[in-house]
């Protein structure tokens, strides 16, 4: 048993590091967005970066920032600003050169830390929370009804962050794992809300925005990472080390804009649900493939929705080494990363006051 277990979480780990490769692929020929392309400051630091989000509203902090012009105004002039639908995908950019900044969920940046050996450094957190689950009520009351013949649940790729919360619930709700991963059908966010709207699925492992999203087609919130996950750590912010070592002005500065800018969305979440709903509505025009297109199109993404999904995020810059370990030990123990290693090797926290 213990064998067949070894053997297994071999080959979710080929999974995981075939997964960033396709995606790394993907992100170079192309399938991305670079939305509205270079952004020249008026007072530059004389280099320009490249700069990958989330297409989520785990990135309001880097939505807003660009909309007000903060990036320009610290002298950061952005040679690209790509958005990405899945964190894996993201990851797997930032194994490209011209990519050195990106705001991302941390199961994806320490994937690819841990497995596609990318040198990044983690500056600054951007929010925590921010994953759900949700059902259709009238199939689901229970967890343990996930475990119900004919239920379907869809999650995306194996390796992304809802993927791990799925995980998490396997393990606290002490569910049969291989009842319910043979229940999964794995696709993307968008993907899954068509789903949802189309009565495909019962139940969906989803990130924000598209997991409040799914309460607009009929699903119900049956749990979210607080319930299961107490200060997990979303999204972060992390630059390649090369970075910081030729360039720490610039980092500073990166972490300014954004402790500026979450902030701002704390203040004014009314106005920033707003700022996103317009940059996501143009965004997406662009950011999928032609058939991913067509589906996003039919999934509006409003103010009223992201200021609902916002609520149920903490937006805070600060981030503890400690919540950064819990997740490099259990993506260790899924067997996602080969090797666990000590937070600190992808941490630096000195540009944070």
């Amino acid at each position: 048993m213990r064998a067949e277990r070894k053997l297994e979480r071999v080959e979710i780990l080929k999974r995981v590091s075939v997964l960033l490769v396709v995606g790394f692929l993907f992100s170079f020929f192309g399938l991305s967005l670079s939305s509205g392309g270079r952004e020249k400051a008026p007072h530059t630091t004389g280099k320009e970066i490249g700069m990958a989000v989330e297409f989520m509203d785990h990135a309001a902090c880097a939505y807003v920032a660009r909309d007000k012009g903060w990036f320009a105004e610290e002298g950061l002039t952005l040679s690209a600003y790509e958005s990405y639908v899945t964190g894996m995908a993201l990851a797997a950019a930032l194994a490209r050169g011209d990519i050195q900044v990106a705001y991302i969920c941390l199961v994806p940046a320490i994937n690819a830390y841990a497995n596609a050996k990318v040198p990044l450094k983690i500056i600054a957190g951007t929010h925590r929370y921010g994953y759900g689950l949700v059902v259709n009520s009238e199939k689901i009351q229970l967890i343990q009804d996930l475990e119900k013949p004919g239920i379907r649940i869809g999650c995306v790729r194996e390796g992304g962050a809802v993927d791990v919360l799925l995980h998490k619930v396997i393990d606290k709700y002490g569910l049969d794992e291989a009842v319910v991963l043979r229940r999964i059908k794995r696709m993307n966010p968008p993907k899954q809300g068509l789903a949802i709207k189309m009565g495909q699925l019962d139940a969906a492992f989803l990130p924000e925005q598209w997991a409040t999203m799914a309460e607009d087609f009929g699903f119900s919130m049956l749990l979210t990472t607080r319930d299961v996950w107490p200060e997990m750590q979303g999204s972060v912010l992390v630059v390649k080390e090369e970075l910081i070592r030729d360039d720490p002005q610039i980092v500073r500065r990166l972490v300014k804009v954004t402790q500026k800018a979450t902030d701002w969305v704390n203040e004014r979440p009314i106005e920033a649900a707003a700022i996103m709903a317009r940059q996501m509505s143009v965004t997406g025009e662009q950011v999928f493939p032609r058939k991913a297109a067509e589906v996003a199109a039919r999934l509006e993404i409003t103010p009223q929705v992201l200021l609902r999904s916002m609520a149920r995020l903490d937006y805070t810059t600060c981030i503890s080494p400690s919540t950064v370990q819990q997740a490099i030990d259990y993506i260790h123990h899924l067997g996602y990363i080969k090797k666990a290693f000590r937070a600190k090797q992808m941490l630096d926290l000195r540009f944070l006051k």
